[in-house]
């Protein structure tokens, strides 16, 4: 039986075969209470992680990860908080005894941003692994995969498959993730689509982007212009999860903008009266 347990704003969901692990909920905005774009689906105790904003390795180890385990990344599209933290990612679980290479998939321009960030930490990987300090030589590589829509990501415990969302020029992906107990879907950053309901339809838990309608009169005209373009409104969240009617909807990645996060989730609400809660970093679902 699945229970729900509320503690300390932290939401735990127990006894399934996944858990949704809440790293990172922020945006650009230094927020010192939401890190970076940062999500984890543990299946039967394997982390899926999903962006890997700022402070990605030390908000897992918060959320009780064994560090050395973060193997597997999946990366929606390139903008600074969802990769700020890869460097991170990278070295601080090889310092920490990874012993096998880091697998990240994800938009092209991957394979560029790898290569360059071991360039730079090239003197540090030549001293951990020639110096006193007993490195392995495995833990610091990196195989990165640039994939296209139609990609299938397939073990023993998920099925992850990419779709392609609007989020500016360049490419950028959600992810739906089918677990053993249920089927979650990530957006990413993208504006409503035709088309984007449909990649959605059937999943028991959507987690979605969002900013303030109440909120975005507050920036100024150009951000505005820019806002509207690349995210998601409250009004058309709802929108679209009155189409698609997940089981509990998750919003993350909030912008706010003086906007109180009760007041995002009633703006939802105003128009979807489904489940719907505002995510926290280390909440767990």
């Amino acid at each position: 039986m699945t229970q729900i347990c509320h503690t300390n704003n932290i939401v735990t969901m127990t006894n399934t075969a996944s858990k949704i692990i809440l790293l990172g909920t922020g945006t650009p905005n230094a927020d010192p209470d939401r890190h970076g774009s940062a999500v984890v689906i543990e299946v039967y105790g394997r982390p899926y992680l999903f962006d890997f904003g700022p402070g990605v390795v030390r908000r897992a180890a918060a959320a009780g990860l064994a560090v050395a385990d973060l193997k597997l990344a999946f990366l929606t599209h390139l903008h600074t908080d969802h990769t700020a933290g890869y460097p991170d990612l990278i070295f601080t679980p090889w310092v920490l005894e990874r012993d096998a290479p880091l697998q990240v998939y994800g938009p092209p321009g991957l394979a560029a941003m790898t290569d360059h960030i071991l360039a730079a930490y090239q003197q540090d990987i030549e001293q951990r692994l020639s110096g006193l300090e007993p490195a392995n030589d495995q833990g610091y590589q990196v195989i990165a995969q640039e994939i296209e829509p139609g990609y299938l990501y397939q073990d023993d415990r998920v099925t992850i498959e990419p779709f392609r969302v609007q989020h500016g020029s360049w490419p950028a992906y959600g992810y739906r993730i089918t677990a053993p107990d249920r089927v979650i879907v990530l957006s990413g950053d993208t504006v409503p689509f035709a088309g984007l309901a449909e990649q959605y339809r059937g999943c028991d838990v959507l987690i979605h982007e969002v900013y303030s309608v109440a909120g975005l009169p507050k920036r100024p005209p150009a951000w505005q212009a820019y806002h509207t373009q690349v995210h998601t409104s409250s009004h058309q969240l709802a929108e679209i999860a009155n189409q698609v009617r997940p089981k509990l909807l998750i919003l993350y990645h909030q912008l706010f903008w003086g906007t109180a996060e009760a007041d995002l989730v009633a703006e939802v609400r105003e128009r979807y009266d489904g489940q719907v809660v505002s995510g926290k970093d280390l909440a767990v679902y």
